[in-house]
């Protein structure tokens, strides 16, 4: 191979110097305020995602005690944190836009507590951003990996809460030097870059609007004409609601449902078809539908009360259940629910919807619908209600 001798190599490659940054606004004060935008959005992504853990996996002896009041409780819980995690992009890349500079430092390590610090950035910048993509990822309901994206996006939400907790604590005198405009650290910038740095923060903050204008509607009914970006339109689908998985992705098979008769366990278990179903006392009831990718709608669901259902076998009033479906493929085609669900006056074994009977994909013969419960366990296609104690 042929030596090149260094007075013929690039200037780029003879003279490697980390890149220097004269553009403004790359400072601690542009770097807090964003941070606290988006300190605030990790924080309320964190306390709902961990009420929607809870709702979805009650510890203990939680499940018979969880609320079901109000009846929109999750609705609002999951479209808060759908809506902030989204909000929480713009601020995430004007966040690392501020602060990128300091990449390359120079030496890039000080001693250990300087490399501690960084190690902790780095920790807490790819949790964020591995947190948000597999969020967004999940909104539109496409999972291209193959681990549990409920078990991973669970377990990363404490990684970045101790990362950031860390980070807080490393940068907490910076913090406090540049908190707000008046503070001593921010008096010692340049005068000059205030009036830039407001018509930044302004940008972020229109960006921040807009992109929650444009898909906050599938949750809050006031924005939906404006849901032009949001992954599920919630006025949209059979009956009404969307479908998030069908009758067909499920596996449910002609045969099962055409031979189909719901069994209920307890003291004096009994078996009901679907004609003797319907000639029991019918309640109506108008509940929204809440799904863990952000959409809800209410509907009217037409049924019979799961209460009445129990008292004709004999089950006890303080017993969890396990609801059975007649799907095969998938999530969630076995539930649990506690006592406070089942015996709530609200909840419903549903046979019709918004006045039709069930579809198919919105899970005929029969399917349970309860207040304030997430929407991957409003079971469809319900086959057997057995007693867990």
């Amino acid at each position: 191979m042929r030596h090149v001798p260094p007075s013929r190599l690039p200037a780029t490659l003879t003279r490697l110097k980390p890149p220097r940054f004269r553009g403004r606004l790359h400072d601690p004060r542009t770097a807090t305020a964003v941070g606290r935008w988006l300190g605030a959005a990790v924080l309320v992504c964190f306390v709902t995602g961990v009420l929607s853990h809870v709702l979805q996996e009650p510890p203990g002896g939680l499940a018979n005690r969880l609320p079901t009041r109000p009846v929109w409780g999750y609705r609002l819980n999951q479209g808060l944190h759908v809506a902030t995690g989204i909000a929480a992009v713009p601020l995430l890349l004007a966040k690392l836009w501020t602060v990128y500079p300091r990449l390359f430092t120079v030496p890039p390590v000080r001693g250990v507590r300087h490399a501690l610090e960084r190690l902790s950035v780095a920790v807490l910048v790819s949790s964020a951003l591995l947190q948000l993509f597999l969020g967004l990822l999940n909104t539109v309901q496409w999972y291209p990996w193959p681990f549990s994206f409920r078990q991973v996006h669970w377990a990363l939400a404490w990684v970045l809460l101790g990362a950031l907790l860390l980070h807080l604590a490393v940068k907490a005198p910076e913090i406090a030097a540049h908190w707000s405009r008046r503070s001593p650290g921010t008096r010692e910038l340049p005068a000059e870059d205030a009036p830039d740095r407001r018509s930044l923060l302004l940008g972020v903050g229109a960006a921040v609007g807009a992109v929650t204008a444009v898909t906050a509607g599938q949750t809050f009914t006031p924005l939906r004409p404006l849901d032009l970006l949001a992954p599920r339109h919630p006025d949209h689908g059979t009956q009404g609601l969307p479908v998030n998985r069908t009758a067909a992705q499920a596996r449910v098979s002609p045969a099962a449902v055409r031979d189909w008769r719901l069994r209920v366990a307890g003291p004096r278990p009994y078996t009901l078809s679907r004609p003797e179903l319907a000639r029991l006392p019918q309640r109506s009831v108008r509940l929204p539908i809440a799904c863990v990718e952000g959409w809800s709608a209410s509907a009217d669901w037409e049924g019979v009360r799961l209460s009445d259902l129990l008292d004709r076998a004999g089950v006890p009033h303080d017993a969890r259940l396990r609801i059975v479906s007649l799907q095969r493929a998938g999530a969630y085609g076995v539930t649990e629910m506690g006592a406070s669900y089942a015996r709530d006056p609200l909840t419903l074994l549903a046979l019709r919807l918004n006045g039709r009977v069930l579809s198919a994909d919105h899970g005929y013969p029969a399917r349970i619908i309860a207040p304030n419960r997430p929407g991957v366990l409003q079971t469809k296609w319900v086959e057997r209600i057995e007693v867990l104690g």
